[in-house]
Order: C-alpha cells, then sequence, then structure tokens
C-alpha cells in the first residue's frame, strides 16, 4: 500500500510539472538568429529547428480550427508557441535528468499510462480534447505528454522526491543542474532561457514551474496552482 501510494504521490507531481510546463507566455512569430540561422535553439549542441517548432504549432492550430470551439480555443492558447518551444526544450532536459538518474519510459509503462489517462478523461475522444483545450496538444502529440509525465514520475521515484517544499525544491535543482549543464542557447527573437527556473523568460509572471495538484485532478486536466 505504501508503495501504491508513493507512486500516485509521484505521478500526481510530474503530471503538475508538464501542466505548469505547457502553460508559459506570448506568441512567437521569428525566424533564426545570426548565431544559428534556422534555430528555434540549441540544446547540448543540437538544434530545435524553427521549421520543427511551426510544425508543432501548425498541428495544433490545425486541430483546434477544425473544433466548433476552435476560435475560443486559439484565443485562449494564444502563447502557443512559446508553450511548445517551451516543451520542446524541456523534453531534452528531462532526457538528460532520465539518463543520468538511470530510468527510460518502457513501451508498457507508456501503453498503461495512456489507457489510465483515456479512462480518466471518458475515452480517447475526451482526453485528445481536454489536451487540445487545456494545454493546445494535438492529437498526434499525445504521446509526448504521455512519455513526459512517465519520465517525470520515475524521476521522482528514483531520487525519492516527496510532495514537500524540500522536495519541490530538490526536484527544481535537479533540472536547473541539468539545464546549465546543456547550454542552453535561445534565439534572442524567441526570449531567453532562464536555468533557474528551467523556462524561458521575456514572458508574463508565472508561477515556479514545480506546482501541487490536488488528488481529484485527472492526468490531462491538472492545472497549474499558485504557490
Amino acid at each position: 500500500m505504501h508503495r501504491r501510494d508513493s507512486r500516485r504521490s509521484a505521478r500526481r507531481t510530474a503530471l503538475a510539472v508538464s501542466a505548469a510546463l505547457l502553460g508559459a507566455a506570448p506568441l512567437l512569430t521569428a525566424c533564426g538568429s545570426d548565431a544559428h540561422p534556422g534555430a528555434a535553439a540549441v540544446v547540448g549542441g543540437e538544434r530545435i529547428d524553427v521549421s520543427s517548432l511551426q510544425a508543432q504549432v501548425k498541428a495544433a492550430r490545425d486541430a483546434q480550427s477544425a473544433s466548433p470551439q476552435g476560435a475560443q480555443m486559439i484565443k485562449a492558447t494564444g502563447d502557443l508557441g512559446r508553450q511548445k518551444l517551451n516543451a520542446m526544450i524541456f523534453d531534452r532536459i528531462l532526457g538528460r535528468v532520465a539518463s543520468d538518474a538511470g530510468v527510460t519510459a518502457e513501451r508498457g509503462e507508456l501503453q498503461q499510462t495512456r489507457a489510465a489517462f483515456v479512462r480518466q478523461n471518458g475515452g480517447e475522444a475526451g482526453l485528445a480534447a481536454v489536451l487540445l483545450q487545456q494545454q493546445g496538444v494535438a492529437p498526434g502529440q499525445i504521446d509526448d505528454v504521455v512519455r513526459r509525465n512517465v519520465l517525470m514520475t520515475k524521476i521522482i521515484e528514483k531520487e525519492g522526491i516527496t510532495e514537500t517544499p524540500e522536495g519541490q525544491k530538490r526536484l527544481q535543482e535537479l533540472f536547473s543542474a541539468a539545464s546549465k549543464a546543456l547550454a542552453i542557447d535561445v534565439n534572442p527573437r524567441y526570449g531567453a532561457w532562464d536555468d533557474t527556473k528551467v523556462q524561458l523568460d521575456g514572458g508574463k509572471d508565472t508561477t515556479p514551474w514545480l506546482t501541487r495538484v490536488t488528488p481529484d485532478q485527472s492526468a490531462a486536466g491538472a492545472e497549474q496552482l499558485p504557490g
């Protein structure tokens, strides 16, 4: 029972990180910088091309436009470009932390987690609708959300991180250290990367990316809460 409760706690914390991460700041319209033509960012020496970022934004916008609530969704996620770039950079940091911790996202774990998300949101259509509306995630991007949550949960368990201020601080320190090690360089037209907060700056003030969720929040619909 203790292990089950611990895993639920780790999963709730992981979900909070993902939800907070996907709620970043203003829409980006820039192309490449002089230092890295065509790159939105360079993380650990690897490029995130503007074309890749734009493709992610377009997929989400196309899905939103096809919805009867499309206009409202687009208005509510006007910061989608920054959200996507935030997520793309964060996923590379997450990969570094996971590697350092010796954890991976196995196929069976990904399938089980996605199945749990589907149940909690009333089916595949419900899951897709919630993620599209609340986080600007296109149906083809759902697996990225699932992988992010599986890795976060396993890192939290492996490191023995608890749902306490001390635990949140420890988790943020892990990601901040990995962020610094990757020497993240963001095209200045897109803002600048903050290693301490582990997010893009230059937008509206946000609460810390590591936040709390209540036990009854659904997997896909977990929302950021004030600190």
